[in-house]
């Protein structure tokens, strides 16, 4: 399987779903949803850039865009992950995709300085932070299932039919 494919599959959901899910916590949370987005430009901005609810191109592109290239770093490496191993069943890459969430987590928010974390903190409640990271993990493995080669997947669905 291709190392480029999982990585971009990878890469690609978790950022989506990463940031779609901190902009739906800020609204539960009758925030904009423009602030989690934002407060990912802290690193260049500082941290009054969670405060800011308008969309920009300064913070909301930035923190975009910053997002999405955290999520195709983790991609990235859980695709070389599963690059280099045999297809993964739906049950090992959502183990494997919640392990590398949890690394990513744990180097976000507790080794590397704070300003290099997503900075969403500066702007929803600790449990959306972390129903963020879960969802990055979520893309990830949904990411990683979606990249593997269709003749896999109708493989592996049949094998579980029979299973049944």
């Amino acid at each position: 399987m291709s190392f480029a494919r999982y990585a971009l599959y990878c890469g690609g959901a978790a950022g989506v779903a990463s940031i779609a899910t901190v902009m739906l916590s800020a609204l539960a949370e009758g925030r904009s949803p423009f602030e989690p987005v934002n407060a990912t430009s802290h690193w260049l901005w500082g941290d009054k850039a969670g405060m800011h609810e308008e969309a920009d191109l300064a913070h909301t592109l930035t923190g975009a865009i910053t997002n999405q290239s955290a999520a195709m770093f983790w991609g990235a490496l859980f695709g070389a992950w599963l690059s280099s191993r045999p297809p993964r069943s739906t049950g090992e890459m959502f183990r494997d995709a919640a392990v590398t969430g949890a690394i990513a987590t744990t180097l976000d928010y507790g080794i590397l300085p704070r300003r290099l974390s997503p900075g969403w903190e500066l702007s929803v409640s600790r449990p959306s932070v972390v129903i963020g990271m879960a969802a990055m993990a979520l893309g990830l493995a949904l990411g990683g299932l979606a990249a593997q080669e269709p003749r896999v997947r109708l493989r592996r669905s049949r094998y579980l039919a029979y299973a049944a």
